[in-house]
């Protein structure tokens, strides 16, 4: 089993994406082989300051390891130093379809309004991700249910191209929904998800945090007057209180329902203290790791570059065998 999951680099990580996709990895890096990629190439489908970008995917990459991901386990690398993920890509945008295309949703949903105005990037971007995962023959994809669709474009890539140039070459991945992912809101808003782009700072906990921050965040959360109840379903209509009880149970690998049954009856003055300290537990190394990678930024480029060369490596064969198939020259 081998697993290919990517992360677009853009800065200022927070608890939301630790406790979704990246916690995640972590775990799964002890169970199958494990390609982990920095999507920068992704990320210019909109404009980035070069800069900034630059700066977001070392970051991204530092949090990455603070997280857990071990480079020793895991092949950490970004992608735009593995020019193979580019020209397959441009193999693939031949075998693909623009009705296939056409049905992607997220694209209605990221171009608006304004689809004439949109980069062809944008447009064509699950292509490029088709690239990504069967230039190293995954044959699985960690993915939520919204991102089903992309998984099986790249399927209906590879069963044509195999078809059309009668070669058995690429790997027809399957979609690893694995456990859900907790689904991690505002301390603003029980109703939105939390976010960097939220203008509001208090609003998330951000990696970087330090333990006076996040106590702070937790105690101005936004919550009710009434005590917990001892069931899930007796929080309907609590966002907030339904959040942090979210956050507690995610944090401890436990179900809202035993977080419940252990703090029934309690207010958030004796709540929030509790989730505080557990919270503080758990950025603490992460950012003590992240100002380590601050300190000496050479060490971070190493692994990107020592990940990236034996990324070229493991996509070189896959490349070639698809010129031929095609008849190209290389």
């Amino acid at each position: 089993m081998r697993v290919v999951s990517g992360i677009q680099p853009t800065g200022n990580l927070h608890l939301g994406n630790y406790l979704g996709a990246i916690r995640r990895w972590v775990k799964l890096q002890d169970e199958v082989e494990c390609l982990i990629f920095l999507a920068d190439l992704h990320a210019i489908t909109v404009y980035n300051d070069p800069a900034e970008l630059r700066a977001n995917v070392n970051g991204m990459a530092a949090a990455l390891i603070a997280c857990g991901i071990d480079p020793q386990k895991a092949l950490l690398f970004n992608h735009a130093r593995v020019p193979a993920h580019p020209e397959m890509a441009w193999l693939l945008s031949c075998t693909a379809r623009m009705g296939w295309l056409n049905r992607m949703t997220q694209f209605k949903e990221k171009s608006g309004k304004n689809r004439e105005g949109v980069s062809v990037g944008l447009y064509a971007y699950p292509i490029l991700q088709a690239a990504d995962v069967l230039l190293y023959q995954a044959t699985h994809v960690p993915v939520g249910e919204d991102q089903k669709q992309h998984v099986e474009l790249m399927r209906d890539i590879a069963l044509k191209f195999n078809a059309d140039y009668d070669v058995d070459l690429f790997t027809v991945p399957e979609p690893h929904i694995g456990e859900t992912a907790a689904r991690i809101m505002s301390l603003r808003d029980g109703n939105a998800k939390m976010s960097k782009s939220d203008p509001s700072d208090m609003s998330r906990i951000n990696l970087g945090d330090d333990s006076d921050a996040i106590a702070q965040k937790i105690r101005k959360a936004k919550t009710d007057p009434e005590p917990l109840p001892d069931s899930l379903e007796a929080l309907a209509g609590r966002p907030e209180a339904l959040n942090l009880v979210t956050i507690y149970a995610a944090l401890t690998d436990r179900t809202p329902g035993s977080v419940l049954a252990e703090f029934a009856g309690q207010g958030f003055g004796r709540f929030k203290p509790v989730l505080a300290d557990l919270l503080i537990e758990t950025i603490a190394p992460i950012r003590a790791r992240l100002q380590d990678f601050e300190a000496d930024p050479a060490a971070l480029e190493a692994i990107l570059v020592r990940g990236s060369q034996k990324a070229a490596t493991l996509a070189a064969p896959t490349l070639e065998a698809a010129y031929r198939a095609l008849g190209l020259p290389r």
